[in-house]
């Protein structure tokens, strides 16, 4: 029994001994190296604010192209978009009382025509007063007027564009009736848009007539630049706007009925910017690395407008705070960090 006791005390002896030589070997963590960043100061500053005021792109010059005469539309040759030249067919009306009274009106005029001669003679020779002459003459006269004028109301059986432009709407087909007034197309001027804002009365003083705006139209990545062409001389009662139109100074990527965001200069306002660089993007979160206390700590941020090669910090960082400017891709959160180049 002494024999085993001691045994066991051997074999717990040296388990003792094995734990305790594994704990003094065992090796120390080891911390990695600072990384070396840029790090730059975040300071509020005073910058300039931007106003956007909605906007929608017209043409210059739109047309509403309408009947004179009452007739059945029997051609209508164009789809919407087609461009059209000067005095190109638009439609064409089918208005056969129109030709009647013409072949008509050219019949009474050479009736006329030969009774004046006729009557012209017969004074000369003394074989008819003078009266009779002249009454034949103011009857020659007033059946030229006559056919004049129905050739002028078949012609507008034909109706033709009055300058070069692009169909904008088509508001009857062959076959609809047309009538004095009623509209038919809606044609624009091909060349010559234009931007119609109403701006509040407040920023009205700051616009003249012939200055330039930035102008971002939507679905189009890159601005464009409007030139104020028009300005109203008093602001709406109801509304308190003024209406400005701007010309576009390039209209070849776009089309009227687009919205358009006219972009004005308000007071200017402080504001934190940060170099664009130093924010990071992980699917719908925005972040930034601040150094505290030598180390970087990983931040969530929310952004504002971008000002050239730097962006505006809404929420997240406070003046006077650190950050690292164009992290490198192994930084994590909590490793320590120097200033560097």
């Amino acid at each position: 029994m002494r024999s085993s006791a001691l045994s066991i005390f051997a074999v717990i002896t040296a388990t003792a001994w094995i734990g305790c030589s594994r704990e003094q070997i065992k090796p120390a963590a080891v911390q990695p190296a600072a990384m070396q960043v840029r790090i730059a100061l975040v300071q509020r500053e005073l910058v300039p604010t931007v106003i956007e005021i909605p906007g929608i792109i017209r043409p210059a010059e739109r047309a509403t192209i309408a009947a004179h005469i009452t007739g059945t539309i029997d051609l209508l040759p164009l789809t919407l978009g087609q461009t059209v030249k000067h005095g190109d067919l638009l439609a064409h009306l089918n208005a056969p009382e129109l030709a009647a009274r013409l072949a008509r009106a050219r019949a009474l005029l050479a009736r006329a025509e030969r009774e004046e001669a006729r009557d012209r003679d017969l004074a000369s020779s003394g074989a008819d007063t003078e009266d009779t002459a002249r009454a034949a003459e103011e009857t020659l006269l007033a059946a030229r007027a006559a056919a004049t004028e129905a050739e002028a109301m078949l012609a507008y059986t034909e109706i033709r564009a009055p300058y070069d432009g692009r169909i904008a709407q088509k508001l009857t087909y062959p076959g609809d009736l047309a009538t004095p007034g009623s509209p038919l197309l809606q044609l624009e001027r091909a060349s010559g848009l234009q931007v119609e804002s109403a701006v509040p009365a407040s920023l009205a003083p700051a616009i003249k007539i012939g200055a330039d705006f930035v102008l971002q139209i939507s679905g189009v990545a890159t601005p464009t630049i409007g030139r104020v062409s028009e300005l109203a001389a008093a602001a709406d009662a109801n509304t308190h706007t003024v209406l400005v139109k701007l010309d576009l100074v390039t209209s070849d990527t776009t089309w009227s009925g687009r919205a358009v965001r006219v972009q004005l200069q308000g007071e200017p306002a402080e504001a934190l910017l940060v170099p664009t660089s130093a924010v990071t993007r992980f699917g719908q979160m925005e972040r930034v690395f601040v150094e505290v206390g030598g180390k970087a700590q990983l931040r969530l941020v929310k952004t504002g407008a971008t000002r050239g090669d730097h962006i505006e910090l809404l929420a997240g960082i406070a003046s006077g705070e650190s950050i690292v400017v164009a992290p490198p891709t192994p930084l994590r959160d909590g490793q320590r960090i120097v200033a560097g180049p």
